[in-house]
């Protein structure tokens, strides 16, 4: 009796166990029925960048499999970093580029650079001479440079843009950083101000006497102009020429010259002044006689201004040579317009050169067309066609043209050798 109350007023622990493995199952089922599956979001590929930092220019890149920079091996000493982006960085690469021995570019080289500078020497001797110097990178000096060279050579200021000369500094100095035009323009004005400012200095402390050259023109766009040159010899016994003004004037009368030379002089400091040079113009005359009682006032005139009117030897020399000209005007015109004719076309000039070769005359001169009022122009226009005087003479017998054209003003036997004489007059006065 015992046994059967026992038996059914407690449930067997095996029974118990076997329920709750059922249960279990059953929600487990009714679970995994609820869950729906998820479904898989692709991956979005990441755009490549490419690297912008400055040390892959000294650095060859090491990628793994999948096309990933992990190293960087330098390319002066084939040293080899890590240069993972998220782990490692640039780091590395940058600091041991700028102390690796090897590196020429880099500011900390512990080993300087030897550099020759080349002087040429004065005698004939093919022979080179020089110094030995050593050469840091410096990034204002290379700039001053450059802007120095943009003066004397007379460059744009996009010269530095310009495509070829932006590949010359990659490949001769990477480390440099060139600059705009706008900057350029800047730094050429910077220098323009500095020397102003050193030539100023130079005139106010010193003693010594100036002697000013000026000269007036009218451009084409009816504008005029006027320059003042000062002429002074240094502390180095040294003569120096510097143009201290270039100014639009209002017009060639003495009084506006005279006004604007004297502003140019108390502008700069200029006040003992030894002469004043300028050609024969008349008004001239006006303007020095102005000055010369404005020196007298300053007390700096030396006696009395009496020699301060100096008149342009070049201008008194193109006025002897002018009327000696006149005396061969018949010829001169002769020969410049034979000269003029053979100038016109290029199928003239070309038959010209190949009569030139028929005569055998192999000089590499050029004719050139002269200008009436430079009379040097027309000494080099009348030696020029001295050396072609055989071959005139042969276009006019092989050119109907020419005799057409010319009429009776073709050069003759007599107007060349009238002409040869004048050309070793004005030979004296060309040296």
């Amino acid at each position: 009796m015992e046994n059967i109350i026992e038996s059914g007023s407690q449930p067997s622990k095996s029974s118990i166990d076997g329920s709750t493995v059922v249960e279990g199952q059953t929600v487990d089922t009714n679970n995994q029925q609820n869950v729906q599956p998820t479904t898989a979001v692709p991956e979005k590929k990441r755009k490549i960048v490419e690297s912008r930092s400055p040390v892959w220019d000294h650095y060859e890149k090491i990628k793994d499999s999948a096309g990933v920079t992990i190293k960087g091996k330098c390319i002066y000493c084939a040293k080899i970093y890590q240069c993972q982006s998220k782990k490692h960085g640039t780091t590395s690469l940058r600091n041991h580029m700028l102390s690796c021995l090897k590196n020429p570019h880099s500011k900390d080289t512990r080993q300087s650079l030897l550099t020759f500078q080349a002087i040429t020497n004065s005698d004939a001797s093919p022979a080179t001479v020089g110094e030995l110097g050593t050469w840091v990178f410096n990034q204002e000096a290379i700039r001053m440079a450059l802007v120095e060279m943009i003066i004397i050579d007379e460059l744009p200021f996009r010269f530095v843009e310009s495509p070829g000369f932006r590949k010359f500094i990659l490949v001769a100095c990477p480390r440099f950083k060139i600059p705009s035009r706008w900057t350029i323009s800047r730094d050429i004005n910077l220098i323009y101000e500095e020397e102003i400012l050193k030539l100023k200095c130079v005139f106010r402390g010193n003693t010594q006497r100036v002697s000013i050259t000026t000269n007036t023109w009218t451009s084409i766009q009816r504008i005029n102009y006027m320059v003042v040159t000062p002429h002074f010899i240094d502390e180095e016994w040294k003569l120096n020429k510097k143009i201290i003004s270039f100014v639009p004037i209002t017009s060639h009368k003495g009084e506006a010259v005279a006004k604007v030379l004297e502003t140019c002089l108390l502008d700069w400091g200029i006040r003992n002044v030894y002469s004043i040079t300028v050609d024969n113009a008349s008004s001239n005359d006006t303007a020095i006689g102005f000055l010369k009682k404005k020196l007298m006032s300053w007390g700096t005139s030396t006696v009395k201004g009496k020699y301060i009117h100096m008149r342009c030897i070049a201008h008194i020399l193109n006025l002897v040579v002018q009327d000696g000209l006149k005396q061969c005007d018949s010829s001169v015109k002769r020969v410049r317009e034979a000269v003029r004719y053979v100038r016109s076309s290029p199928v003239r000039l070309k038959k010209f050169r190949n009569l030139a070769e028929w005569n055998g005359i192999e000089q590499k001169s050029s004719l050139c067309l002269d200008v009436p009022t430079r009379w040097n122009s027309t000494y080099l226009m009348l030696q020029s066609a001295i050396i072609y005087e055989k071959v005139f003479e042969s276009l006019e017998e092989s050119d109907t043209a020419y005799k057409a054209d010319l009429s009776d003003a073709v050069p003759t036997f007599l107007d060349w050798e009238s002409l040869k004489s004048l050309v070793e007059i004005l030979k004296c006065f060309m040296i």
